[in-house]
């Protein structure tokens, strides 16, 4: 049985064209990154509710786009870990996937029409990366009601504006309850 889990596990992998990958993943290194992806939420959901609340959307923009790169730089340097959020409809420069990001996401997309809830979508493995083997984790994060605000397709003129003037190459919108925005991205190197 170990033997199947191993070879599926193998094969589903080598499915993924970016690299070389010396096996999938390793518990402890899924749990780290399940921790550093609630950590990240932790943080960064109390403090959007508060500012919507008492700043509004177009000022939470402005907000989100400096305290979610803060609060990814501390857990980095906190854990070790590169810390980032990538999607297929990228907003900020750093959001854009590389290769086997993209392939991630499109699995998980795949995945979501396919029945699966986006809570549950992660994936892992262990990969070479110029010369250098990398612990490399995703987890989706589904657009939820509270998200459509900036990532639907009927968003304010306000925020419109905001999104214009921070992210003037924002492809981050239409977007609709359930759908996959993107996901946590984590690695380190082994």
């Amino acid at each position: 049985m170990k033997n199947l889990l191993i070879a599926t596990g193998l094969l589903t992998c080598l499915a993924l064209p970016f690299t070389a990958f010396a096996q999938t993943s390793t518990p402890q290194f899924d749990k780290e990154a399940r921790d550093i992806a609630k950590q990240f939420l932790e943080q960064l959901k109390p403090e959007l509710q508060k500012s919507m609340k008492s700043d509004g959307p177009a000022k939470t923009v402005a907000f989100c786009h400096t305290k979610a790169p803060e609060i990814a730089k501390q857990l980095a340097q906190k854990t070790g870990w590169d810390i980032n959020r990538v999607s297929l409809k990228p907003r900020g420069e750093n959001a854009t996937p590389d290769q086997w990001e993209s392939t991630v996401l499109k699995r998980f997309n795949t995945q979501l029409a396919n029945g699966a809830s986006p809570k549950t979508l992660e994936f892992s493995a262990i990969v070479e990366v110029n010369n250098q083997t990398e612990y490399r984790y995703m987890k989706a994060i589904p657009t939820g009601n509270v998200c459509l605000t900036c990532h639907g397709s009927k968003i304010a003129t306000p925020i419109q504006e905001t999104l214009q003037q921070l992210y003037p190459n924002d492809t981050a919108t239409g977007y609709s309850k359930g759908e996959l925005r993107g996901a946590f991205s984590f690695s380190k190197t082994l």
